[in-house]
Order: C-alpha cells, then sequence, then structure tokens
C-alpha cells in the first residue's frame, strides 16, 4: 500500500482480503454451545448451581428467577438450552432439523441426570476429601468435565457433527481433561484431580471405575490406507472393564488391548497388551505387563 494511505484505509482492505471464501455462519456458534452447557448443567442440578439463575429468555421472567420454584428454575434452564442448542445447530443445519434434535436430546436429560447423579456418588465414596455433594457439584472438575462429557454423547450417538467436538472440548479449555464425545462410559465413574486425562474417542470404560491425573486411553498406532491418509472410523483406544482403578500417569494404548475387571494399575505403568480380570500391574518388562 502506498505510505500515504491512512490505517483504516489498510484495515478495510485487508479485511475484505482475508474475508474472501470465508464462511460467517458459525459466527456466535461456540457461544451458543457454552451457553447451552450452562443452562443444561443449571436445569439438571438447580439447587446446587442455579440458585442464583437470574437470566433467561423470557425476560419478563428473569428479574424473579431467584425467587422461583426449583421447577420454575428448572424449566426456565431448560427452555434456555434449547434455544442455545437449536442456535447452534442451526449453522450446521436447518432450522426444523435444529429443532428435531434439540428435542431428542432434551428427551434424553432424565437419563443423562441419572447417570450423573451415579458418577457424584461416586466422588462421594472414592474421595475422603469431599465434604459434601455440593462441593463436587460446585468445585470438582472431574464433574464439570463429565457432565459436558454425558450431554456431548448425547449428540455424537446421533451423528451430530461438530457440536458435540466443540462441548467436549470446551470442557478440556476449562478443566485440563480431555474426553472425547464418542467414548463409552459406564456408571459411577470418577476422575480424581483430573488434570492431564485423556480419553480417545473408541474407549470403552465399564462400571465403577476411577483414574486419576494424567491417565492417557489412547492409540497404540495409526492405520493408513495406500495413499498413506489414515484409516478413520476403527477402534483404535482400549477398553477397560469394571471395577478398576488407574493411578496417575498411566498409559493404555490399543484398540486391542482389554484391561479386565477388578484390575488396579500402578501409577506410571505403559501398557500395549491386555490384563486379565483381577490382576495389579505394577512395572512393564518389553511389551509385557508383570501382574502382582
Amino acid at each position: 500500500m502506498d505510505k500515504n494511505t491512512s490505517i483504516s484505509e489498510r484495515i478495510s482492505g485487508i479485511v475484505e482480503k482475508i474475508s474472501e471464501g470465508y464462511d460467517n455462519s458459525y459466527i456466535g456458534m461456540k457461544l451458543s454451545v457454552r451457553k447451552c452447557l450452562e443452562y443444561l448443567q443449571i436445569g439438571m442440578f438447580p439447587t446446587f448451581v442455579g440458585k442464583h439463575f437470574s437470566t433467561c429468555h423470557d425476560c419478563s421472567r428473569s428479574s424473579n428467577c431467584g425467587q422461583n420454584s426449583e421447577k420454575e428454575r428448572r424449566t426456565m434452564a431448560f427452555e434456555s438450552a434449547a434455544v442455545e442448542l437449536c442456535n447452534a445447530l442451526s449453522c450446521i443445519t436447518d432450522k426444523d432439523e435444529a429443532m428435531e434434535i434439540t428435542g431428542r436430546l432434551i428427551d434424553r436429560i432424565p437419563d443423562v441426570q441419572a447417570i450423573l447423579k451415579t458418577d457424584i456418588q461416586a466422588a462421594w465414596e472414592g474421595d475422603p476429601a469431599a465434604k459434601s455433594i455440593d462441593e463436587i457439584i460446585l468445585a470438582y472438575p472431574a464433574f464439570t468435565a463429565i457432565s459436558i462429557f454425558r450431554i456431548a454423547h448425547e449428540l455424537y450417538e446421533m451423528d451430530v457433527p461438530i457440536v458435540p467436538r466443540m462441548m467436549t472440548e470446551y470442557a478440556h479449555e476449562i478443566t485440563g481433561i480431555d474426553i472425547n464425545p464418542g467414548a463409552r462410559i459406564g456408571s459411577y465413574f470418577f476422575i480424581d484431580h483430573g488434570t492431564g486425562v485423556v480419553i480417545g474417542e473408541t474407549t470403552v470404560i465399564g462400571a465403577h471405575v476411577k483414574i486419576y491425573q494424567n491417565v492417557t486411553l489412547g492409540a497404540r498406532s495409526f492405520a493408513k490406507t495406500p495413499d498413506g491418509s489414515l484409516v478413520k472410523g476403527i477402534k483404535r483406544h482400549p477398553n477397560i472393564g469394571n471395577n478398576v482403578v488407574i493411578y496417575a500417569g498411566a498409559t493404555i494404548l490399543g484398540g486391542d488391548t482389554t484391561i479386565g475387571d477388578n484390575c488396579i494399575i500402578g501409577g506410571n505403568v505403559w501398557l500395549t497388551s491386555s490384563v486379565p480380570p483381577g490382576k495389579k500391574v505394577t512395572q512393564l518388562f518389553g511389551n509385557k505387563h508383570r501382574p502382582v
């Protein structure tokens, strides 16, 4: 540009250049996704999370939300969540489909809440530092990450694109816990501390499983097609049985790796092979575990 061109003119020219071919349909989508999650969490646990819920899409009622009954707070929260989810989905599909998906998710909320209550119970029973159920819901990053995962997983199962991953990556951003929405996780799931936990898309986890910080349930390798591109849609991540404890820093890799029921996996263990039920693994030699 000419040196006499003003800053405003330069900015205008740059914006015009970088906006070519830009799809602006996604503007506001991220904010809608995050608001939807907040409202859904409030709707499921209003006594703890939504006691001071003071904004909703029905502005005529918002000023009195703090004095409303639990049922009213739930209703307002779910109505707000539905609006935000429809807004987000409308960026990737038509309005009718967005409303249909939103309705299906709302229908699943009682089941999501029911399994989250088991996760809360697992935290209460599994952490001697927990002073109350309120504390688990309000202060535990693991509960935040798991609750967002449980919601996102429902949308993943509906084959909704983009939005489920946006939800769990938001949880990753605010908690340091990375759970892909495609993972299948049973009831009474507890992550203690949580920072650095990674759970891959095709991971399957049974009931009553407890894991600690920096645990990775990942892929051992990535299969490729003859042209060098990655093969998608195959089992890449491990299976974890029921009543398993995985201590801090453990890494378990591979779609054909299965950890049997009632196993204990020690800290910093690196596993790429299966472990029979009832074993305690504390060391590795080569590609074989040493059960104790």
